[in-house]
């Protein structure tokens, strides 16, 4: 398998975040991908279309800090709105009908709804992705190993999409369960090295009838054709600076990780459990840390340390970090949209999530 790794400079940061595209009064999905895509002014290759044509994906190119990748963010945001786009930042339309999920034209996302059918058709879904470069295979591999361990912790944190079609999901992040459906999701195995991911890597891809590793949608991946690691599946954040803190997170982790890391990593089944506690409890999960279960802000609280440290090493700013400590507080993007559909009802907290996206 051809790959990227150690083609550019080692351990950078991207960050790629899917926004919905929504009607500017009534706040309801608005299929306008297509029209919207060629209005907006930026680099080539920073704004693409998604699956659904209710969606954009806006892209970091690849960043010294996470901080710089979020400046950037901002920025396209900007350049989406002054062509015309109203955007909301969250993992699912909190009342989206289902169904209501018409596909952008291409012949990718033909291909996966032939493949996917029903599942394609219920509703759109938005993550948000961090690559971070790695200088060799065999690094990747060791950076993608260990940062497995840390998969609950990260969703837990990122949780912000409590409602699905209108009805409080009872999750912390209802878009985790739905993207679940979909063949070859949730937590990956570990690999011994570069050639046992090759390896398997080829069988998956025969299994499944394809012929492109990106249609590997696991939580995490190393992408050799990036040359990064890839954390998959966090939901978006409305607010950038909750994207520039789990970023910097991930990115300081990524760096502790492809160094050795330290402590035992669970057993695959052990990390998917925890992942969907994480999913169904938010900032107040007990997830797996080790050889012990936990509560989630005892975990964060000993992890953020350990990335900052590793990001100084380097020389990149961990100032994000710091809204770890908001988000923990605070409860999360799940507990700011339940509260504010309590107080104020399903409109407002539609509003609202766009005008934090704002």
């Amino acid at each position: 398998m051809e790959h990227a790794f150690g083609r550019g400079p080692s351990f950078l940061v991207g960050v790629e975040e899917e926004l919905l595209l929504v009607d500017g009064r009534r706040h309801t999905l608005a299929p306008d991908a297509e029209r919207l895509l060629p209005a907006i002014e930026a680099e080539p290759g920073l704004v693409a279309h998604e699956a659904y044509a209710a969606e954009i994906e806006l892209r970091s190119p690849p960043s010294r800090d996470a901080a710089a990748a979020a400046a950037t963010l901002a920025g396209l945001r900007g350049a989406a709105r002054r062509a015309g786009a109203t955007l909301m930042g969250c993992g699912v339309h909190p009342a989206g009908e289902f169904g209501d999920a018409p596909l952008v034209d291409v012949e990718r996302y033909r291909r996966c709804e032939r493949d996917m059918r029903g599942l394609m058709r219920r509703t759109p879904e938005c993550a948000l992705h961090v690559h971070v470069g790695m200088p060799d295979p065999e690094t990747a591999i060791r950076a993608y190993n260990g940062l497995r361990r840390h998969l609950p912790m990260l969703a837990g944190l990122a949780a912000s999409s409590p409602f699905w079609f209108g009805h409080d999901s009872g999750l912390a992040s209802a878009r985790s369960a739905l993207v679940r459906a979909y063949p070859g999701r949730g937590v990956p195995h570990a690999f011994r090295d570069y050639a046992d991911y090759e390896e398997r890597v080829g069988g998956a891809l025969a299994a499944g009838g394809l012929d492109d590793p990106s249609l590997l949608w696991w939580d995490l991946r190393p992408h050799a054709r990036h040359g990064t690691v890839e954390l998959r599946e966090l939901d978006v954040q409305a607010s950038l600076e909750d994207t520039a803190a789990l970023a910097t997170l991930v990115h300081g982790l990524a760096l502790h990780e492809a160094d050795g890391g330290d402590g035992p990593t669970p057993a695959t089944d052990a990390i998917g459990w925890s992942s969907f506690r994480a999913a169904r409890d938010g900032v107040e999960a007990q997830i797996v840390h080790g050889e012990h279960v936990a509560p989630l802000p005892e975990v964060a609280r000993q992890m953020v340390p350990v990335a900052g440290a590793r990001l100084r090493e380097l020389g990149v700013d961990a100032g994000p970090l710091d809204g770890l400590e908001r988000i923990l507080r605070d409860g999360g993007g799940h507990s700011w949209q339940r509260d504010r559909h309590r107080t104020e009802g399903m409109p407002a907290l539609l509003a609202g999530l766009v005008e934090r996206t704002a």
